[in-house]
């Protein structure tokens, strides 16, 4: 039998997780007062349960309640009766954001500031971050990107390592990115955008890419920030962060940075890590390029 525990931070997407899992074939119940998860654990445990795939719904809903989980915890174990954990995080910027969007209001903030009703959270839930099999940071996932990385853990039963890291492009001019880790230069390469031909082409598209990797510095970046990486990202996760966003930036954040973060990503991506890539100014001033083009008649 497989029983998922499914928690985390409020409007971190536990109710979208617990629907994923829900299509995938698992028995799901969300808010069920503590109390009573014991017993609906002994009748799942027993020898005539008719489910095989549970998973059950946890947050600070269950108020005091909460507390009552960890003994529950240590009593499955003891009992040898497996379960895993699943928290889902998120920055709490992005938690403010969806709460003002869907104008709900913090279950323990009342009619106080959300931010407040966050903090509470992360200090009655951080046992449960500690017990966590799995900790999803959802603050730059997709839909599609969540239900991906549940598929890869509870349906097709790979390997997940609790790192995500995020490459992303941008543009100078359009200023840093506010939740870079980290954050690289790439304006020392010769920039096509100077180039007729390539001007109006982005990194994404062969042509670009060998302008832009034609030189020796190219090639020596991308090897020393690999290997730069590949120490790093180790000793992060011994401290106990769960995602790293690399900022790889240009002048407009459409040639020379977009190539490079293709590349750093497809490297990455050989290290078993989660790993996605994001082109945050690839598409801005898209009219005014247009018009240009139309001017220049190369539409």
């Amino acid at each position: 039998m497989r029983f998922v525990i499914v928690t985390g931070m409020s409007g971190a997407g536990k109710s979208s997780t617990l629907k994923m899992l829900e299509d995938a074939g698992y028995f799901c119940v969300d808010n069920l007062p503590v109390p009573l998860i014991s017993k609906f654990a002994q009748l799942l445990f027993n020898d005539h349960a008719e489910y095989d795939k549970i998973a059950i719904g946890v947050d600070i809903r269950s108020g005091q309640g909460l507390a009552e989980l960890e003994p529950f915890l240590n009593s499955m174990k003891e009992n040898h009766h497996p379960y895993e954990i699943l928290y889902l995080d998120c920055s709490d910027e992005v938690l403010v954001k969806r709460y003002k969007e869907t104008r709900r209001a913090h279950p323990l903030a009342g009619t106080g500031r959300v931010e407040s009703g966050i903090s509470q959270e992360r200090e009655k839930t951080a046992f449960l971050k500690q017990k966590a099999d799995y900790i999803l940071d959802t603050s730059q996932l997709l839909v599609r990107e969540l239900k991906a990385q549940i598929d890869k853990i509870f349906v097709e039963n790979e390997g997940f390592r609790n790192f995500m890291i995020t490459v992303l492009s941008f543009g100078f001019k359009y200023g840093i990115p506010s939740d870079a880790d980290l954050v690289f230069d790439v304006r020392f390469l010769a920039n096509p955008y100077y180039v007729p031909e390539l001007k109006y082409k982005t990194g994404n598209e062969k042509e670009v890419q060998d302008f832009v990797m034609q030189t020796e510095a190219a090639g020596q970046f991308l090897d020393k920030l690999e290997d730069m990486l590949t120490f790093l990202i180790p000793n992060y996760i011994n401290e106990g962060k769960n995602q790293l966003v690399i900022g790889i930036g240009c002048t407009g954040g459409k040639h020379r940075s977009v190539t490079l973060a293709n590349a750093i990503h497809k490297r990455l991506c050989n290290l078993e890590y989660a790993v996605k890539v994001e082109h945050r100014d690839i598409g801005k001033d898209t009219a005014n390029v247009v018009l240009r083009r139309s001017e220049e008649g190369t539409v």
